[in-house]
């Protein structure tokens, strides 16, 4: 009996050391617990009175400020774009085109060679059109103009001198839809109407009937006839304003390849793409 007694006695005292530490132990897993919804409940707290910003900018906005991109969180792309874009103080590599609407070399310079350029590097360069090429001015006429290419040519050339003068940055679109249709005059409302809508066609025809366009043909022949050395044919391409047969034969073959040799500042990545030479053709 007393052996017996011992026993459950020994198993009572075990059985309560037992629960003590599970209760012990119960007990630090519940502090713990405390601890760590505390933890969770103020870090929620802390970002509720401190919300992540969302990107709400549409992508050609995102790297207009550091608030912007870190928002959108591109700052290092934003970054990296900034480190490739031309410096404002570098200038731009000026072109200045002279050419005659209805030329075949003009029209394939254009759509072959500088509208795609320009499409490309006008980050790093400008460009200027002058629409008059190897027309004669006659101030004492009746007709004040004659062209190359007739009568056509002198109503187009005053076409594109208005477009140019009437739609600003869109013209140089205008002018390259034009040239590179099968029909460059019956091409002129469609392309106006196609990247310069808010321009009607009345306001042109206006200017190229009434005395606008001739003042606008009048400076473009004043240009044209101040040019050192004087032109020979078109397409006559300057560069800063200068002319060398030099920069013609290579704006000729790549103009492209050209203007990223001219250009002063860090060339922008597309200056590293694949070079391609085309064939040159005058009027």
């Amino acid at each position: 009996m007393i052996g017996l007694t011992g026993r459950l006695l020994a198993a009572s005292v075990l059985s309560a050391a037992m629960y003590v530490w599970t209760l012990q132990i119960n007990m630090k897993l519940s502090g713990l617990l405390s601890v760590f919804l505390l933890f969770c409940t103020s870090l929620g707290s802390s970002e509720g009175s401190h919300p992540k910003p969302a990107c709400r900018y549409p992508p050609s906005q995102w790297c207009r400020s550091l608030e912007i991109a870190i928002a959108c969180n591109v700052q290092k792309q934003c970054m990296e774009l900034n480190a490739t874009r031309p410096s404002k103080a570098v200038p731009p590599v000026a072109v200045t085109l002279y050419y005659e609407i209805l030329c075949p070399g003009c029209r394939g310079f254009i759509s072959q060679q500088l509208f795609p350029t320009w499409t490309m590097l006008q980050d790093i360069m400008t460009v200027t059109l002058v629409p008059y090429g190897n027309a004669k001015e006659l101030p004492s006429a009746n007709i004040p103009f004659t062209c190359q290419h007739g009568e056509p040519e002198c109503r187009g050339n005053i076409i594109e001198a208005c477009i140019i003068h009437l739609t600003g940055h869109s013209a140089f679109q205008i002018i390259y839809c034009m040239e590179s249709a099968a029909n460059v005059l019956n091409a002129a409302q469609p392309c106006l109407q196609l990247y310069a809508p808010s321009v009607s066609w009345a306001r042109v025809s206006s200017c190229v009937m009434g005395d606008l366009g001739h003042q606008l043909m009048h400076a473009n022949a004043v240009m044209t006839r101040a040019l050192n050395p004087a032109h020979t044919h078109v397409p006559w391409v300057t560069f800063y304003g200068e002319y060398t047969e030099e920069n013609e034969d290579k704006a000729m073959s790549s103009l492209f390849r050209l203007v990223c040799q001219l250009y002063k500042g860090v060339k922008p990545p597309a200056c590293n793409g694949a070079l391609v030479r085309l064939n040159r053709s005058f009027c």
